[in-house]
């Protein structure tokens, strides 16, 4: 790639800046909308993080260099106009300076769909609750409480299901089975295991 190249084609404001867009790359979910010059644009891509231009400060600004939450680039496209980037990303803890995972959350409307990568959504709002702990959150209870506690109620929510399946009653089969969900993906998190470790061990056993 002839990264000198590429920002040569982007169409800069007056100002030198065009708008950047973070998309996470596993869910697609919007998280945040920022600034890049040439020089931002060279370093994300050289360095495989997102770097953005502060227009407040009028610095570069390495996502995350004093809070941690980086934004590892997967991917970086720009639109048919040349005057926007879309950088696709593994967002490592929350997007927004308020602790939310994606600065979009002030809901206007939204239709009600089904959400196929709600999987990819509770996990890291798990990842939030661990990191931005919340005050009489159950997430943060199990964190609190330890890695014995996450393995108990694995445990527990398993022997629900199969009482549930047993029970031949669907309802209360699902409500356990998104239990033990719920309680394996706090345990996922707790013990650093991504959902993208998982699809690759599935995709393996799928060939």
């Amino acid at each position: 790639m002839d990264i000198k190249k590429l920002s040569d084609e982007i169409k800069f404001d007056e100002k030198g800046l065009v708008v950047a867009i973070a998309q996470d790359y596993m869910t697609n979910e919007v998280l945040m909308v920022a600034y890049m010059n040439k020089e931002a644009i060279e370093i994300t891509l050289k360095e495989n993080k997102a770097c953005y231009f502060s227009r407040s400060r009028q610095s570069l600004w390495r996502k995350g260099e004093t809070s941690g939450h980086i934004q590892n680039l997967k991917g970086l496209y720009y639109d048919c106009d040349a005057d926007a980037i879309l950088m696709k990303v593994e967002q490592i803890g929350c997007a927004c300076h308020t602790g939310a995972y994606s600065c979009f959350f002030n809901k206007v409307y939204e239709e009600n769909i089904t959400d196929q990568a709600i999987l990819d959504k509770v996990y890291n709002q798990i990842i939030n609750r661990k990191e931005n702990p919340i005050e009489g959150s159950y997430t943060n209870y199990l964190f609190e409480k330890g890695l014995d506690k996450i393995l108990k109620k694995v445990g527990e929510e398993t022997s629900e299901v199969i009482i549930g399946a047993k029970n031949k009653n669907k309802e209360e089969l699902v409500y356990e089975l998104s239990d033990l969900i719920y309680h394996s993906l706090v345990l996922m998190v707790s013990e650093g295991v991504t959902i993208d470790d998982i699809k690759k061990e599935l995709t393996k056993r799928h060939k």
